[in-house]
């Protein structure tokens, strides 16, 4: 005897989970967008003031006496390279910081 899945077990056709994941994305991008934007911006500019305290003498910057660099070095080799492409691009004075416009 075969038993049909209860309506709760079943699973929703694939056009309800595309609208379901379409209305999850907006709800995210009305919240929680904006917060997970400024997260990552904070963690770039602290990982880039952390690797110039660290490795800084790459970039002409001797801040700490390198045997505490070379103690750290293992662990910041692999981001070393992006870190200098990120600190030596060429930008402008107001390019830091985005302009938001809340409340227009």
């Amino acid at each position: 005897m075969r038993r049909e899945p209860s309506p709760s077990t079943a699973v929703p056709p694939p056009r309800d989970v595309g609208r379901r994941e379409a209305l999850r994305q907006f709800v995210y991008g009305l919240t929680g967008y904006e917060f997970a934007r400024h997260a990552v911006e904070t963690r770039a500019a602290l990982e880039t003031v952390f690797m110039v305290i660290l490795v800084g003498d790459m970039v002409g910057l001797p801040v700490i006496p390198p045997y505490y660099s070379l103690r750290i070095l293992p662990y910041v080799v692999p981001q070393i390279a992006t870190w200098k492409r990120r600190v030596l691009r060429e930008r402008e004075f107001g390019d830091v910081h985005e302009h938001h416009l809340h409340g227009v």
